[in-house]
């Protein structure tokens, strides 16, 4: 049995500038960082001919074609399955829909996993790549490219997303004492609201191709909130990108009218008041996850408890989408 795993991602800074509809008319930068939460691909030869899925539902079929899950269908046609016998099973530590970037690291955990099971190699940048064209070329998601390119390399990372589709990915290159006060200082608070990302990018999507003025100025401005967030933290002074957090929230809730709710911005005035130097929901909006950078944790998780909302601590990944056979 082959054992694929990939992470799940938070964003540091510049998020939704890594939508092709705006990276390659302007180019796009942001900060991502893996952590040690993960999506499980299992992949194994059964006795038996078919394709059997065990994922939130069950499928077994005779054909690729015949595949209900999107993903799944289109990565076995990818990597050329054509007289299939294998069993694919999904697991995740989170569930999808938190703004974690679950689907991505779904999808390079997948095709992780199918490349061991047919015995190929495959580099971090080239699965990125195949990922983002099963789900943005061949699904046509409304979406970006952090989460898959997040999930295959790990680590705290820079990208770069270039208007020819090339994206170049840096390490950000801090020192241990601030990379400790990031995994220390940043907290995570489930909101209880799940969502999908795709109604809010499909409406940035639309207005960015259209050249609406209020997006683009949003999406350039927040795109130098991401490189001074960079600057910041290379500089060791994670207060500042705090602020830059703050900042950064601040604008992202003018890109659309889903993107927070009435109890959102009660939770971030409330943890505001209670030491949070800065916050935002990580992912699209609407629901998911609110991270706060704070030096005095315990204030904050208090207020937080408070009030119902779940801490979920982590840390870090630096491995990216790994493989293991048992």
């Amino acid at each position: 049995m082959i054992i694929a795993r990939s992470p799940l991602r938070i964003s540091l800074g510049g998020g939704g500038t890594d939508l092709p509809s705006y990276y390659r008319e302007h180019g796009g930068f942001l900060i991502a960082a893996a952590i040690d939460k993960y999506v499980y691909v299992t992949a194994m030869r059964p006795f038996t001919p078919g394709i059997y899925l065990k994922y939130s539902e069950l499928e077994r079929v005779d054909t690729v074609s015949q595949v209900r899950h999107p993903i799944v269908r289109e990565a076995l046609d990818l990597l050329d399955f054509n007289t299939p016998q294998i069993e694919i099973t999904t697991l995740a530590d989170i569930p999808a829909g938190t703004g974690l970037g679950s689907s991505g690291s779904f999808t390079t955990a997948l095709l992780r996993a199918l490349c061991a099971h047919k015995r190929r190699l495959v580099h971090p940048q080239e699965l990125a790549e195949m990922a983002c064209y099963v789900e943005i070329e061949k699904l046509g998601e409304p979406i970006g490219k952090q989460d898959q390119y997040i999930a295959a390399y790990g680590g705290v990372t820079c990208f770069d997303f270039n208007p020819d589709d090339s994206v170049s990915a840096v390490p950000l290159d801090i020192d241990t004492e601030t990379l400790h006060s990031l995994e220390d200082n940043l907290l995570l608070f489930f909101t209880g609201f799940s969502r999908s990302a795709s109604s809010i990018l499909a409406d940035q999507k639309a207005r960015t191709r259209k050249n609406d003025s209020d997006m683009l100025n949003n999406l350039h401005y927040v795109k130098e909130l991401g490189l001074r967030s960079r600057q910041a933290l290379e500089a060791g002074d994670p207060v500042l990108f705090g602020e830059l957090m703050h900042e950064h929230w601040e604008h992202k809730k003018k890109r659309s009218g889903g993107m927070s709710n009435p109890k959102i911005d009660e939770w971030y005035a409330l943890a505001r008041g209670n030491g949070a130097i800065g916050g935002k929901l990580v992912g699209a909006g609407g629901g998911g996850f609110l991270m706060f950078y704070t030096e005095d944790r315990e204030k904050l998780k208090e207020a937080m408890a408070a009030v119902g909302l779940e801490e979920v601590r982590f840390r870090f990944d630096f491995e990216g989408t790994t493989t293991s056979v048992t």
